[in-house]
C-alpha cells in the first residue's frame, strides 16, 4: 500500500523473568511501603497508589531490588541502539524510582514525567483482566478536519467508519505480567478507566541523560562533575 507512516512514537516492550522467591520478598516490600504511606490524603477512591506520591521515591535503591535494576539497565541500553544514539556518548541516571498498586477501578490518570528523559514501567504482578498501559496522541497528524478523531457526534453518526492506528488518539498497550514498557517521558499516558484491578502491582522510574563529554556539544546536559553548586 503507498502510505507512508512518518513520526512514530517509539515504544519498547520486553520481559524481564524473575524469580518467584524473589518477586514474592519485592511485593512484601512494596505493601509495607503501601502500610506506612505518609501522604494518604493525596490518593483518593478512584486513584492508583503511587510510591513516589507516599514518601517511597526511590525503590530500586533497596538491594532486594537489584537483579531488577541489572535488567533495567541493559533494557535501557536496547531502547537506546534502537533509536540509533550511541550509548557510549550518554551518561544515564535513575533519578527517582517507585511501586503502584492499582485495586478495583482504581486508575492512573493521563500524565506525563516532565522532570526526565526516560521512563520505564515494570509490570511485577499483574492479571490478564487488570489495567493496560494508554498512550495519548498529541499530535493528531492525519486529523484533516479538527475534532474527527475525538468528537462524539463524529462516531455516533459514523463519520469516522473504523478506527485504527492512523485515526486512534490513544493506544492500549496490552503487557502481561514481567513485562517492561520504556518509553519518553515526555510521552502522555496513563492507564484503562473502568478496569477491575486484582492488586495490580508496577514498578517505575525516570532517567536522565547526560553527556559524558560536552565538549564541542549543545542540547544534551553537560557531566554533572562540571556544575557547580550557586
Amino acid at each position: 500500500m503507498p502510505l507512508y507512516n512518518l513520526f512514530p512514537l517509539s515504544i519498547l516492550k520486553e520481559k524481564i523473568l524473575l524469580n518467584q522467591n524473589i518477586k514474592n520478598e519485592m511485593i512484601e516490600t512494596i505493601d509495607k511501603m503501601y502500610s506506612n504511606s505518609e501522604n494518604i490524603r493525596y490518593k483518593n477512591d478512584q486513584s492508583s497508589w503511587t510510591g513516589d506520591t507516599q514518601g517511597f521515591e526511590y525503590l530500586l535503591k533497596d538491594k532486594k531490588f537489584n537483579f531488577l535494576l541489572n535488567e533495567v539497565k541493559k533494557k535501557l541500553i536496547e531502547y537506546i541502539k534502537y533509536l540509533g544514539i550511541n550509548d557510549n556518548s550518554i551518561q544515564f541516571y535513575l533519578t527517582r524510582s517507585w511501586a503502584t498498586i492499582s485495586n478495583g477501578k482504581e486508575e492512573i490518570t493521563k500524565h506525563k514525567h516532565k522532570q526526565s528523559h526516560i521512563s520505564f514501567a515494570y509490570y511485577l504482578k499483574k492479571k490478564e483482566t487488570d489495567s493496560n498501559i494508554v498512550f495519548f496522541d498529541e499530535s493528531y497528524q492525519n486529523e484533516i478536519i479538527p475534532g474527527i478523531f475525538v468528537n462524539p457526534t463524529v462516531k455516533r453518526q459514523k463519520v469516522l467508519h473504523q478506527s485504527n492506528f492512523l485515526n486512534a488518539p490513544s493506544i492500549h498497550v496490552d503487557v502481561q505480567e514481567d513485562d517492561i514498557v520504556i518509553f519518553p517521558s515526555k510521552a502522555l499516558h496513563g492507564t484503562e478507566p473502568d478496569k477491575i484491578n486484582n492488586k495490580r502491582i508496577s514498578i517505575s522510574g525516570d532517567i536522565v541523560c547526560v553527556a559524558k563529554d560536552s565538549k564541542l556539544l549543545e542540547n544534551i546536559m553537560p557531566p554533572l562533575e562540571n556544575w557547580d553548586k550557586i
